[in-house]
């Protein structure tokens, strides 16, 4: 955590609160949810002043139930746990929590909204975005809806380069404390003794590095693929959880002049195209960080849908159909757009110049042809659906993999609250492995109470 690393000042120094947290565009409602209360008290009275009361209402269960997982998740535990003490341990912790009673239906947190009310957009689409679950809303319970709900509603930071950013700043603080980041280099295979996993073999290399544990955040069924079936333990072949991958996020990235976009666009948008064989898009905006200060001022637009592996929208389609939907609320799109990309495709590269006659002119480039690029299509960030659900319906694959020795961290083990179960499952693995090592553990608890230096 940032606190380990005695970084949480400098950390927010470097961040900005968000103002608004994020709007929601459907054809018919321009919906922004600021920080402050005031003024998002009279967005409500702009737009849903029928429901008013509702909305306060489903805010205070919101304020509520994520102050209940607060607590719940501070707590020293494993989530989700693996051993039989462990859910001694987090199963008292998590006893309490409320929308996630054990053999019970839980209450709808829309039981006092209209059937099919618009303003269930502006909770559910936040929440469904920045899951790992399924490809709509009925894919996330009451629990993970208020808890993922409530990291964009109650005061969002960004960074000016996002999470790249972050990645910087991670990457920084590693190397500076001795580790090594090669994060472009790939394994091609576990190598496995006596049931246990004892090193890794690297694309490219023709030496074996050793290891005695594996972290990782690929799937259960990527590490066995890995260690070619060898060392996998009985228990994960008689009760590993199934877990499909249903579809992934598909992303587009233009390059636009500012001047060219509505001024009011905030930097989160979730776009709800008004025709149904188009896709809802969450649209990031920001600077482009163009080195070039002659030119006139550029901003960088990342629009993602969620794009099932079948359905009404082809793969190689996709595009344009984000496109289609950024269209109808951005219609001078295309007169402004400098660049069109994706990197799933495999699509070339549009490039928009301004010809002779003054008009802009279309240019494709192959991939081939383009720096920082893969010259082939990349893998979309997948979408998952576990059967059964894990601990609490909020949990898929265990952190110990199929093969002892190796751990995951990946999407696949609590994608229902999506990065921050990434951070939750990452911490239960620090704890397990710390926890053989006596000098390590002690080194932990420690650091828990370090004063923190900038």
């Amino acid at each position: 955590s940032l606190q380990e690393l005695a970084q949480t000042q400098r950390f927010r120094r470097l961040t900005a609160p968000l103002d608004p947290m994020f709007a929601l565009l459907d054809g018919r409602t321009r919906f922004e949810v600021p920080p402050d209360v005031e003024l998002f008290t009279r967005e409500i009275e702009r737009e849903y002043p029928q429901v008013e009361r509702a909305i306060a209402e489903l805010y205070g269960v919101v304020s509520e139930v994520n102050g209940r997982i607060d607590a719940a998740f501070e707590r020293d535990a494993i989530w989700p746990p693996g051993t039989l003490w462990e859910k001694l341990e987090t199963g008292r912790i998590s006893n309490g929590l409320p929308l996630v009673e054990a053999g019970n239906e839980v209450p709808s947190i829309f039981a006092r909204f209209p059937s099919g009310h618009g303003f269930r957009r502006a909770v559910e689409l936040p929440a469904l975005f920045s899951s790992h679950l399924g490809l709509d809303e009925s894919a996330l319970s009451p629990f993970s809806t208020v808890r993922l709900h409530g990291s964009w509603a109650r005061g969002v930071q960004c960074l000016p380069k996002d999470e790249q950013e972050f990645e910087d700043f991670l990457i920084e603080r590693i190397e500076s404390h001795g580790g090594v980041c090669r994060l472009r280099d790939h394994a091609s295979q576990l190598l496995v003794k006596r049931g246990r996993v004892v090193g890794i073999q690297e694309d490219g290399e023709s030496w074996a590095t050793g290891a005695d544990a594996v972290v990782t955040n690929v799937s259960g069924e990527t590490i066995a693929d890995l260690a070619l079936g060898a060392g996998i333990t009985r228990k994960a072949l008689t009760a590993w959880p199934e877990v499909k991958v249903v579809g992934g996020r598909f992303v587009v990235s233009l390059v636009v002049l500012r001047s060219g976009l509505p001024a009011a666009l905030p930097r989160e948008s979730f776009l709800v195209s008004p025709d149904p064989s188009l896709p809802t898009v969450h649209l990031k905006r920001g600077p482009s960080h163009d080195a070039d200060a002659s030119r006139e001022p550029t901003d960088t637009l990342v629009a993602e849908m969620l794009l099932p592996r079948a359905g009404s929208v082809h793969f190689l389609g996709a595009r344009e159909a984000v496109l289609s939907t950024l269209r109808h609320y951005l219609p001078f799109l295309d007169d402004n757009s400098l660049v069109v990309d994706s990197p799933h495709d495999g699509l070339p590269a549009a490039i928009h110049e301004r010809g002779p006659n003054g008009k802009r002119q279309k240019r494709e480039i192959d991939r081939i042809h383009l720096k920082d690029t893969s010259t082939q299509p990349e893998a979309m960030e997948p979408r998952l659906v576990v059967h059964p659900p894990g601990y609490l319906g909020i949990a898929g694959e265990p952190i110990r993999g199929p093969i002892l020795g190796t751990y995951l961290v990946g999407p696949s083990v609590l994608p229902a609250l999506g990065q921050e179960g990434e951070v939750m499952a990452a911490w239960g693995a620090a704890r397990i492995l710390t926890k053989k090592d006596r000098t390590r553990q002690k080194l932990r608890r420690q650091m828990w109470t370090k004063i923190e230096t900038t």
